[in-house]
């Protein structure tokens, strides 16, 4: 068995020297390293099938798949794995893919070896962190396993190991199952199914799991979580869960009126004294208290005054007369140990016995994720904004001192070369405003409005030069989009089929089952250009910044929306917009 203390890293670059080179200096800065050198994706990937891997390091440059695909390839097999990209290519757009299809860490290559000890060190923390993380997740299981019921059946059915936990579930000792049939512990009917559907799944299978009925030995039954696999040997291993108390769950939510659809989510009842009287395992799990200890408690124990108060006015919503039905608000759970962990609290109450108030059931959403997300996005989206600022205010000044000196030069001496610099001029200045609307493009909408979509294209096509164009408003639909981004879009669409269409080309905009579409009647686009009409810079127009249909998808996917080409209904290209949600009258 191989320490601990070493590691076997996959160092995948396509520069076979280079891929030597970092694999000697690893080895040199850390005793513990082993590294097997790939120069291709595809090597890398057959090295991982064949070897014990605790880390793979990766260039991006690559051919055939680069190091993102790779990654997540990699990803489908070992969602765990330390990934480290190592590349020479340091893009934000490199790193922002990379972060989200699971890369572990993110280093640029530089000049000298000094690097080789800050990699080194974080293939150590990453195979450190990713060991401790599965010993965790290894003790978790074994944790869970020995609270369930246990039982070992030889090839005649007999129980040759019972533990405690499967033994009291049916209420005998464990020594009294031994060498007991398996019958013994269920009624007729499911003996029945047992010998007729379970058994012979598993002989063919291998394995069984479904829902059973137990019977104890007072000759009381319980529903029951049942597991049964087969050895090699031939025996039996059974797991059984008592099921009594999310049957009961189940059961009350249909009397209830309100039916929980997971108990993935903690959920609890209150008792009409606002005490709890039903806590599953999830939530006992989140606040870190025993069960026992949270029964008969109030939400006092893990709430806060104010989420408290919170809750109390809600409840006061849901008993009015013309109250809905459930509630939802967000709160702040206090864990036995630890920091508090905002949740959404979806809140109903149990129906009324005559006029007496039963009390209430509610469901806990853990919302810490996204929450961090958020933060994110708006720290991201002020660095775009600061971006945006520097751009704009040290790229325009000096343009507009260039363009000032030149109408000056001009009163003085007249010269071709003063309108060739003023037309770069004017092409610098439609690149700066394209760079900065790309720039802000990125920015995830997190506040929609309804807007109307015929309103805001006669908008758009008020902001752009439209010749002899028509425009076809063909749609009465309202939908939820920031109306400054969707302008900008739609300004774009616009433009670009009159710059490719002609200056009397008819514009059409409507909607249909799932989204909307801007269509055309020029000459269209070819099928093979779809995909290439949305990268940076590409353009067929000589006048074109080639930035157009770039910060149109931008926003479709700031939105969450998603975009495609296909031809229009009389020949030209139609571009169109799905996910989009409808504004309902």
């Amino acid at each position: 068995m191989r320490e601990t203390a070493d590691v076997r890293v996959i160092h995948v670059d396509d520069e076979p020297d280079f891929a030597d080179t970092v694999a000697d200096l690893l080895e040199r800065e850390d005793d513990g390293f082993t590294v097997e050198t790939a120069t291709s994706a595809s090597q890398g990937l057959n090295q991982l099938a064949d070897h014990d891997v605790d880390c793979i390091v990766s260039d991006y440059d690559m051919p055939d798949q680069n190091g993102i695909e790779f990654l997540e390839t990699v990803r489908e097999t070992a969602p765990d794995l330390p990934f480290i990209l190592f590349t020479g290519k340091g893009s934000e757009e490199v790193a922002g893919d990379a972060i989200s299809a699971g890369v572990t860490d993110y280093l640029r290559k530089e000049r000298g070896t000094d690097q080789y000890t800050v990699l080194a060190n974080r293939v150590r923390n990453a195979v450190e962190r990713y060991r401790a993380e599965h010993a965790r997740e290894r003790q978790r299981k074994a944790s869970e396993t020995t609270q369930e019921g246990i039982s070992i059946l030889d090839e005649d059915g007999d129980f040759i190991y019972v533990n405690q936990a499967y033994a009291e579930l049916y209420g005998y000792d464990p020594e009294e199952l031994l060498g007991e049939h398996w019958e013994l512990i269920y009624p007729d009917d499911e003996v029945e199914f047992g010998r007729t559907e379970i058994l012979p799944t598993v002989a063919q299978e291998g394995v069984w799991s479904g829902e059973t009925n137990g019977r104890r030995a007072d000759g009381t039954t319980f529903p029951e979580d049942h597991r049964v696999v087969q050895t090699d040997s031939g025996e039996l291993i059974c797991s059984v869960r008592d099921l009594s108390a999310e049957q009961a769950l189940r059961i009350e939510r249909t009397r209830f009126g309100t039916l929980v659809e997971t108990l993935s989510d903690p959920v609890y009842v209150l008792d009409e004294t606002g005490r709890f009287e039903y806590v599953n395992d999830a939530l006992v799990e989140m606040v870190g208290y025993d069960r026992g200890t949270i029964l008969g408690e109030t939400p006092a124990l893990i709430k806060s005054d104010q989420a408290i108060e919170r809750a109390e006015t809600h409840l006061g919503r849901l008993l009015s007369s013309d109250g809905p039905d459930t509630v939802q608000f967000t709160i702040e759970i206090q864990p036995e140990d630890g920091p508090p962990i905002p949740c959404e609290d979806h809140m109903g109450i149990l129906p009324y016995r005559g006029d007496c108030f039963e009390g209430s059931v509610g469901i806990l959403r853990d919302i810490t994720e996204r929450e961090e997300r958020e933060r994110e996005l708006k720290q991201r989206n002020q660095r775009l904004d600061e971006f945006a600022s520097v751009v704009s205010h040290d790229l325009r000044n000096p343009l507009n001192v260039a363009v000032g000196g030149i109408d000056l030069a001009r009163s003085e001496w007249d010269s071709e070369h003063l309108e060739r610099a003023e037309r770069a001029l004017d092409r610098m200045e439609a690149l700066i405003e394209d760079l900065l609307t790309l720039a802000r493009g990125d920015e995830t909408v997190t506040e929609l409005e309804p807007v109307d979509l015929a309103e805001i294209t006669e908008q758009c096509w008020a902001n752009v030069e439209t010749m002899d164009a028509t425009l076809v408003a063909d749609s009465d639909c309202r939908i939820y989009a920031d109306a400054n981004r969707l302008k900008q879009m739609g300004e774009n669409l616009v433009h670009n089929a009159i710059e490719h269409g002609g200056d009397d080309v008819t514009v059409t905009v409507g909607e249909f089952d799932g989204g909307f579409y801007i269509e055309d009647d020029g000459p269209g686009i070819p099928e093979d250009e779809h995909d290439d009409v949305f990268a940076v810079g590409y353009s067929t127009s000589d006048g074109g910044t080639g930035f157009g249909l770039s910060i149109v998808e931008r926003i479709v996917e700031a939105h969450n929306w998603e975009l495609c080409i296909t031809d229009g209904s009389d020949g030209g290209a139609r571009f169109e917009v799905t996910g989009v949600e409808f504004v309902s009258e």
